[in-house]
């Protein structure tokens, strides 16, 4: 043997890594098999999820996978309101009903009605009037990129309520705008005494235009100069909603037990929202000329919301969120 060779015998007869056992080996192959079977698990899990979205989405009132797409499931379930429950849900003698118009000029935004608008972050009656707009703009048209999860201001009448935000988010109809603005986040700033709402969305000329010409005596019997009140809803110049439904009934419930009883005609949140939703669907339907493909449009309750409307003239009006200071 050479010498070369002979010096080499030990690192030829024990190599530097030891042999795994036969145990280890074992146990290596199963570790194999469970990364692949989870690699597998993954891939039909995300396969499910994609189709039970698509299914969600095409089975919502008959719409495409597009007109769903990015919204939040409690907003899905609250544009799914089925007409069965607004007609039982009718128009509880605690709802208040919008005040009709007269002699002002028709607000429009690119030919078509327009629907303005005005709330904040902060503010517990918006949480609840976002929910009945929904219920009720969804039969003209669909929402994108809705579901922005807030909480109503911690130190405001009602605290902490679940609710979400229109920032940020579109509508698309062939009959109608809506043009949403949340003029103020909920966080509340304190500096030199003084408390206010960071500012968020500014209005438009078309909100502003409406804002200051309803936020006020005869139509607003609260206005305070300066006050702006919300929430706030133009329909068209032709109907006026301030003030929303008792948003006490949204009290301790999370945003999705909310949208679950929508559909429960005898649960307080349907009896305030869906009692809402009923007259803002007939103004929806005054302002567009009464779609036939919106079945609501040809119902009693429409009919008898109408007539309210046209009455509610001095009668008591919706409560109002304190001011809206935005700094």
């Amino acid at each position: 043997m050479s010498e070369l060779r002979r010096m080499a015998a030990p690192l030829l007869e024990t190599p530097l890594v030891p042999a795994p056992r036969l145990e280890e080996l074992k146990a290596r192959s199963r570790k194999r098999r469970q990364r692949r079977t989870l690699r597998g698990s993954a891939i039909v899990s995300l396969v499910v999820i994609v189709v039970v979205a698509s299914v969600l989405a095409a089975g919502s009132g008959g719409r495409s996978p597009a007109t769903t797409a990015r919204l939040a499931s409690y907003i899905r379930v609250g544009v799914s309101v089925p007409d069965s429950v607004l007609n039982k849900v009718g128009l509880p003698s605690f709802v208040a009903p919008p005040e009709a118009l007269q002699g002002q000029p028709a607000l429009t935004d690119g030919g078509l009605p327009a629907v303005v608008y005005v709330g904040a972050e902060y503010c517990p009656f918006c949480a609840i009037q976002r929910w009945a707009l929904i219920v009720a703009l969804s039969r003209f048209g669909t929402f994108h990129n809705l579901g922005q999860a807030i909480s109503s201001s911690s130190t405001d009448l009602y605290p902490g309520l679940r609710s979400w935000s229109f920032h940020g988010s579109s509508y698309v109809s062939r009959s109608l705008r809506f043009d949403p603005a949340e003029i103020t986040t909920s966080k509340e700033v304190v500096r030199n005494g003084d408390s206010y709402f960071t500012p968020l969305d500014k209005l438009s000329p078309l909100q502003r235009r409406a804002f200051d010409t309803y936020d006020a005596p005869p139509y607003d019997a609260t206005w305070a100069a300066g006050s702006g009140s919300v929430p706030f809803v133009d329909f068209g110049n032709r109907f006026l909603m301030q003030g929303a439904s008792d948003p006490s009934v949204l009290e301790k419930l999370s945003l999705d037990r909310i949208a679950a009883d929508l559909s429960d005609p005898s649960s307080p949140v349907a009896q305030a929202i869906d009692g809402s939703a009923n007259y803002i669907i007939a103004n929806l339907c005054s302002i567009t000329g009464f779609p036939a493909a919106v079945l609501m449009c040809s119902s009693r309750v429409v009919a008898e919301a109408l007539r309210r409307a046209w009455n509610v003239r001095d009668k008591p009006r919706l409560p109002l969120a304190r001011p809206a200071s935005s700094g």
